[in-house]
C-alpha cells in the first residue's frame, strides 16, 4: 500500500503543477503517515489544509477502490511539520482541559472536531500516565461530535444530555484542518 501511495501522491501533485523531492512514509500502528518534501509548503497545505485534505482523501480513495478494500486506509498526509504541529496543539489543550477538570470536578466538551482530532485526543488522554484518572468520550453526532473529558469517577454521559458549554471559544481548535 505504501508504494501504490506514493505513485498516486506523486502524480496528484504533478497534475497539480506542486513540485516535490521525495514522498516519505512511515508506518505507524494501523495508519500509514505521509511526509511530502515540497518548496511550496504552503501551496500543498492550501487554505487551512483544504488542499492536503483533499489529497490525502483522494488518495484514500483510490487506494481503497484499486484494492478493493471494505473501508479506507487510515493514512494522515503531512508537509513540513504541519499536521504534527495541529496534533501537539490539540494535545496541549487536551492537557489545559484536563487540568481544568482536575481542579474543579466538572467534565470539560472541547469543541466539535473531526473524528481524527477526536482519535488524537482519546489516544493522547489513554496513554498519558499522568492523566490515569481520566476519561474521555465522543458524545453528539456528524459535524456536531465533540470530545468531553471527565473524571473516571463520574457517571458517563448520557445520550441526548446537555453539556455545559466549552469553557472558552479563543482555545485555538477554531481552524483544525483535518
Amino acid at each position: 500500500m505504501q508504494d501504490t501511495a506514493v505513485k498516486i501522491i506523486g502524480d496528484l501533485l504533478t497534475l497539480l503543477s506542486i513540485p516535490f523531492t521525495e514522498i516519505q512514509t512511515k508506518k505507524d500502528g494501523d495508519m500509514l503517515r505521509i511526509n511530502v518534501v515540497t518548496p511550496e509548503t504552503s501551496r500543498l497545505i492550501g487554505w487551512h489544509g483544504e488542499t492536503l485534505n483533499a489529497v490525502q482523501h483522494l488518495v484514500k480513495s483510490v487506494i481503497r477502490t484499486q484494492q478493493k478494500m471494505e473501508k479506507a486506509p487510515f493514512i494522515v498526509m503531512d508537509t513540513d511539520g504541519y499536521r504534527t504541529e495541529q496534533e501537539q496543539k490539540v494535545c496541549r489543550i487536551a492537557e489545559a482541559k484536563a487540568d481544568f477538570v482536575r481542579r474543579t470536578g466538572a467534565r470539560v466538551a472541547l469543541p466539535p472536531m473531526s473524528p481524527y482530532f477526536r482519535r488524537v485526543v482519546h489516544t493522547f488522554v489513554a496513554s498519558t500516565p499522568s492523566m490515569s484518572d481520566l476519561t474521555t468520550e465522543s458524545v453528539g453526532e456528524g459535524d456536531y461530535r465533540q470530545i468531553v473529558i471527565r473524571s473516571k469517577a463520574e457517571k458517563s454521559v448520557e445520550s441526548g444530555e446537555e453539556l455545559s458549554p466549552v469553557m472558552a471559544t479563543d482555545d485555538g481548535l477554531e481552524n483544525l484542518d483535518v
